[in-house]
């Protein structure tokens, strides 16, 4: 980066933080109430260790407040720049400035050169590492033409969680630039037909993907944090994860891969951790706010300096602070303003409720700030209504306008199908899980339904595997969750006996069918329409290789001479299968939209919605309007009444046993009834069309369990 030999320091307004260019120069603002001194560091390349310049910031001059704000002529957009402070060392009050540290810009929307994990660089007050992280200055001009928020109502959302780069990281998926998001985009029709809405991307906020420890066992293979919950920067992108390497290529082409989904109709939901940071905790390393202002970004605890761990990584961001919601506001603000996304997942999102002491509060500032922003309110906010300090949330988050993930609903339809649960329970989920939502006056589509997702077993995984096998991750399978509530029907991992295949099969369409039936907004995992396998690591986090990346192989058509003999050839089985499972997932996604009646935004009344028209919904067993709560067959009918002229009656069918049951259906003058599609005949991959259902000729219908069928009563 080319600079004038002589720079010119000039007073600047001291908001907004962070830095902005201007003609002529580019003004800097930062944030530090106890630094006695600010010193920008320049860099004429991120690989250099030594800065070119080092521009000392008189505070007399350049001090507003808290504030520290100058405007450095003769620089320009892609300047490579560091901060440097030096204030009290008091660790046991939350005071740790360090002279000898480069900081990262917390406002910096681009970071770039090498990093890596060395315990060396956490000891304090020693020189600057060749490793640390440079931030870049960067033009925010790009060329959306007419692109616009998405805004797509959440009774006709269906999200698709994934992450950015093992979508196409494997060599399997074609594209010219695996793994990054220009090789995304190329992708977009596939996700497209399958039939969702929106696209959740795993964190995509720069982090350190080196920071992991540990190492596989048997490769002697480093792991690597591939997930990416571990912000180093909240408004800079992934840069690895962009093709064009060059500094602060990766906003450019980010902006591209969101442009594209929206052209494609596809809405942008990112996962956003603001829980904690990369610098762990006490002994971490200091890497941005730790250097700028200890115990106002953070928790610690007064007298020790250890930090407050409700994370479960160390550190927990203190979010209530003013200081604090204000640059989380200001992070999200840009995400939507200048990046145009359209929705957030908050990971651990019970942290953003807990005081400064780390209470939860009943009216956190900071969630009732997000819910009222007048910028964000036309985006999707999403908790995850749990943290690892204990607080588990789910139907009680605080905040009308804030969606959940409803991990209730995961355990208890998983608990159905896989550990032979009770009706009472299915149904509560079916029907939008009231119970959690209702009290609190909020509707179904509070609720984001799911069964999987990127943390725990796959859907494969979760028919296939009774036991987490985590072996590879170098923690001698301590990590991940004991409690998966899955069922390996009978042989624990990859086996090609074709019952036990088509038994396995037929239970990950069961899944799927419940899911897309749900009252709520449903969520799956990329790969899990194919039958993606994890090989039972149900904590994945660490694995940046094949296990980890989606194999397109899944989704091949396949030949002949696999369709003839593919139990005996593993990826011939599995291509026949991922290929069928596909199908079948985007002809349920299809008959959700097309029915109308699983994502509403009103709970069940047991009431008709047009005159002379059935009830929302009737519970019942074998026998039309009877219903018996307390029986231990796992058998249950929900019929679906009319919620708009020209609607037609629905049934659905579930029997979770072994054995067939037969079903009679009510009757209704001048109607007939259809089905479908019925996950208990094997060879269907796709189903029928509401407007051409297949003809059932009496009022009985056998279901072979365990199964789910759709049944729909049209004029005769």
């Amino acid at each position: 980066m080319m600079m004038k030999s002589r720079l010119r320091l000039r007073n600047a307004p001291p908001l907004p933080l962070g830095v902005t260019p201007h003609y002529g120069g580019v003004r800097f603002a930062l944030f530090s109430r106890r630094a006695r001194r600010v010193a920008i560091l320049l860099f004429d390349s991120v690989d250099d260790i030594e800065p070119s310049k080092v521009l000392e910031l008189d505070p007399e001059k350049f001090r507003f407040g808290d504030i520290w704000s100058v405007f450095v002529e003769g620089i320009e957009a892609g300047q490579a720049y560091a901060y440097q402070l030096d204030g009290p060392w008091d660790p046991l009050n939350g005071q740790r400035y360090d002279r000898g540290k480069y900081l990262i810009d917390p406002y910096a929307k681009s970071i770039a050169g090498p990093y890596d994990w060395h315990r060396s660089q956490f000891e304090p007050h020693q020189p600057p590492l060749p490793m640390a992280p440079k931030s870049i200055v960067v033009s925010s001009d790009f060329p959306w033409k007419r692109d616009r928020p998405m805004h797509i109502p959440m009774e006709e959302t269906v999200i698709y969680e994934v992450h950015l780069k093992g979508f196409t990281a494997h060599p399997s998926s074609g594209v010219s630039s695996p793994g990054t998001f220009k090789g995304f985009k190329e992708m977009i029709p596939w996700i497209k037909s399958l039939g969702v809405t929106s696209v959740e991307f795993l964190p995509l906020q720069a982090f350190p993907a080196n920071e992991n420890i540990h190492f596989n066992p048997d490769t002697g293979e480093r792991l690597t944090n591939y997930w990416g919950y571990s912000t180093m920067a909240f408004m800079a992108p992934h840069a690895p994860y962009a093709s064009d390497q060059r500094p602060g290529a990766e906003i450019n082409e980010f902006r591209e891969l969101v442009s594209e989904l929206h052209e494609a109709g596809l809405e942008v939901i990112m996962d956003v951790v603001f829980n904690h940071t990369a610098e762990g905790n006490e002994t971490g390393p200091t890497l941005s706010f730790r250097g700028i202002e200890d115990n106002v970004y953070y928790m610690v605890e007064p007298g020790t300096g250890a930090y407050r761990n409700y994370s479960g990584c160390g550190n927990t961001v203190n979010c209530n602070h003013p200081v604090v919601r204000d640059f989380i506001l200001d992070v999200l603000r840009y995400w939507v303003v200048e990046m145009h996304v359209d929705g957030f997942r908050f990971d651990l999102a019970s942290i953003l409720g807990r005081d400064q002491e780390g209470n939860l509060l009943d009216n956190p500032p900071l969630v009732e700030r997000i819910s009222a922003d007048p910028i964000l309110r036309g985006v999707k906010i999403i908790a995850e209504a749990w943290d690892a300090g204990g607080a588990y949330q789910v139907g009680s988050f605080p905040g009308t306008r804030w969606a959940e993930w409803n991990g209730r609903y995961r355990d208890d339809i998983r608990h159905f199908w896989l550990k032979k649960g009770s009706i009472r329970e299915l149904a509560t989920r079916l029907a939008g899980s009231e119970d959690l939502y209702g009290p609190s006056g909020r509707t179904p589509l509070h609720s984001i339904n799911f069964v999987t997702c990127h943390d725990g077993f796959t859907l494969r995984d979760l028919v296939s595997y009774n036991e987490k096998h985590n072996l590879a991750n170098g923690e001698n399978n301590m990590d991940g969750d004991n409690n998966n509530l899955s069922n390996n029907h009978g042989v624990e991992g990859e086996c090609f006996d074709p019952a036990m295949r088509k038994a396995r099969l037929r239970t990950m369409k069961n899944l799927l069918t419940t899911l897309m039936v749900s009252q709520g907004v449903p969520m799956i995992l990329a790969g899990d329409e194919a039958g993606r396998t994890q090989k039972g690591n149900n904590n994945c986090y660490c694995q940046d290789n094949p296990l980890s990346w989606i194999d397109w192989r899944l989704m091949a058509e396949e030949t002949p001479e696999q369709s003839i003999r593919g139990y005996r050839d593993p990826l011939g089985v599995e291509r026949s299968e991922g290929q069928r499972l596909a199908k079948f997932t985007k002809y349920l996604i299809s008959l959700r939209k097309s029915l109308r009646r699983f994502g509403t935004p009103v709970f069940f009344t047991g009431n008709a919605h047009i005159e002379g028209g059935l009830p929302d919904v009737t519970w019942h067993g074998t026998i039309p309007g009877t219903i018996d709560w307390e029986s231990p067959e796992p058998v249950l009918g929900m019929l679906l009444g009319e919620r708009s002229p020209g609607d037609c009656p629905v049934d659905i069918l579930i029997n979770g046993q072994e054995t067939s049951v037969e079903f009679m259906l009510p009757e209704f003058p001048g109607k007939k009834w259809g089905f479908l599609m019925d996950t208990g005949i094997d060879e269907m991959v796709e189903g029928y069309p509401i407007d051409n259902p297949i003809e059932i000729n009496n009022l009985r219908y056998v279901l072979h369990g365990p199964a789910v069928a759709i049944l729909i009563c049209t004029p005769q």
